[in-house]
């Protein structure tokens, strides 16, 4: 466990784009999507990026986005250079059909993060 993290903590010095606060939550979002799915292979890039959004939004509501900024995360293409870089360090596994493209372009964070409320004005 130790040289795990020791990889994440190599990672995010080394790509100083993305806090490793950043790292960690796709992880966590990785292990929620894998329980809610009780899928215990292979999650697409699309798959990721819904069970992000889920569980951000679970975690942090109507501030997700702004979390995320925090992080150096903008856009869904972020999420993809955060996986891709755990991929490079033998940290996440990827399949033959799998690339940062899976990530380009998947939801808007403006739209994806906003939350509606319903309560009457007080």
């Amino acid at each position: 466990m130790d040289d795990f993290i020791q990889k994440l903590d190599m990672i995010a010095d080394k790509d100083k784009r993305y806090k490793l606060d950043a790292y960690d939550f796709v992880l966590e979002a990785l292990s929620y999507i894998q329980k809610k799915t009780k899928k215990k292979g292979h999650i697409s890039g699309q798959e990721l990026l819904l069970g992000i959004r889920e569980y951000a939004l679970s975690q942090f509501g109507g501030l997700s986005k702004v979390v995320f900024e925090h992080w150096g995360v903008r856009s869904t293409e972020d999420f993809g250079e955060i996986v891709f870089n755990m991929v490079n360090e033998n940290l996440l596994y990827k399949t033959e059909g799998d690339s940062k493209e899976d990530f380009k372009g998947f939801y808007d964070f403006e739209e994806a993060f906003k939350v509606k409320f319903d309560a009457d004005p007080v």
